[in-house]
């Protein structure tokens, strides 16, 4: 894999800092040295999964390529197979042609609530994604400094997965989490990282915990949703042992039925947190389990829920 440097150009841009890393890929903050302009370039990275990539002793705000916080959850690599999935570690050249494959994606995807493409640069014969750099905090970084978090964030989140999923640029995000939210200064919420996808769909990228049936479609936008809701109100994350162990399986007779009823009997939030709102845990409660629940009906809870508050 491409190794980039602070201080090193690279087809006109200067690598000024380590932005941060996930199981396939680095991202780095970077300047045009004609125009100044400020950028994020995207590279492949050599651990090959989220179970792969090395984790710092203590909980903190220090990015460093040697290692991750532990509280951060980056993706697994994902293989959708016949008889089901698995959780494995890509080659290569599986994440450059993904990393061209998200190119594609955010080229094709314009919306303000969703980071932007600028360029695309074949480095060494490495693809690098040159990225518009969003000045803020990620969600992840508000939760572990016990920031006020706002629902109107996750409003705007679904408004935006609504509008490109209708315009046809971006059907699904897939790798929903709050590593992957930057809020702005202004307060406005930026997605980053869609869930790397080849177009056959074979394989792809996704992070269980928040996405632990390992969906393809908008329901997981959704599940995610909830999943950070109910981080957010309980500290916690509602489920351990992920994947599902018959995610991506087609057919589901009795076993997988009893398997998911088991799976989701997580710990409702009022439980773990008493003042947890009983709609807003019907919410959640939509979002985890009701498969025909989707981002219209998020979306219609959601602001109705605010609208009382």
């Amino acid at each position: 894999m491409m190794k980039l440097a602070v201080g090193e150009v690279v087809s006109g841009y200067r690598i000024t800092r380590f932005l941060g890393r996930g199981g396939f890929a680095s991202v780095f903050l970077a300047q045009h040295e004609e125009s100044g302009n400020k950028v994020a370039l995207k590279v492949g990275a050599s651990a090959g999964g989220g179970r792969q990539v090395t984790r710092l002793l203590e909980v903190t705000s220090r990015r460093t390529p040697e290692g991750i916080s532990p509280d951060e959850l980056p993706a697994d690599g994902v293989f959708f197979e016949p008889r089901g999935v698995r959780i494995d570690l890509f080659d290569e050249q599986e994440v450059h042609a993904m990393l061209r494959a998200e190119g594609d994606l955010l080229s094709n995807c314009q919306h303000e609530n969703v980071v932007t493409l600028i360029d695309r640069l074949m480095i060494d014969g490495n693809p690098v994604l040159v990225l518009e750099y969003v000045r803020g905090k990620t969600l992840r970084e508000k939760i572990r400094s016990l920031e006020g978090i706002h629902l109107n964030w996750f409003l705007a989140i679904v408004r935006a997965l609504i509008a490109t999923k209708a315009a046809g640029t971006m059907e699904y995000h897939g790798d929903l989490k709050p590593e992957n939210v930057i809020v702005k200064p202004s307060g406005k919420v930026v997605l980053l990282d869609p869930a790397m996808r080849l177009p056959d769909g074979r394989m792809g990228t996704a992070t269980p915990h928040y996405n632990p049936l390992l969906l393809t479609d908008s329901k997981a936008d959704v599940m995610a949703t909830g999943i950070m809701i109910y981080e957010i109100l309980t500290g916690t994350l509602p489920f351990d042992e992920v994947p599902w162990e018959f995610a991506g399986q087609q057919k589901g007779g009795e076993t997988q039925r009893l398997s998911l009823s088991y799976f989701f009997s997580y710990s409702p939030p009022h439980v773990l947190n008493p003042k947890t709102p009983p709609e807003l845990e019907r919410i959640i409660y939509r979002c985890i389990t009701v498969p025909t629940y989707g981002l219209e009906e998020l979306k219609g809870d959601l602001e109705a829920f605010i609208s009382k508050a």
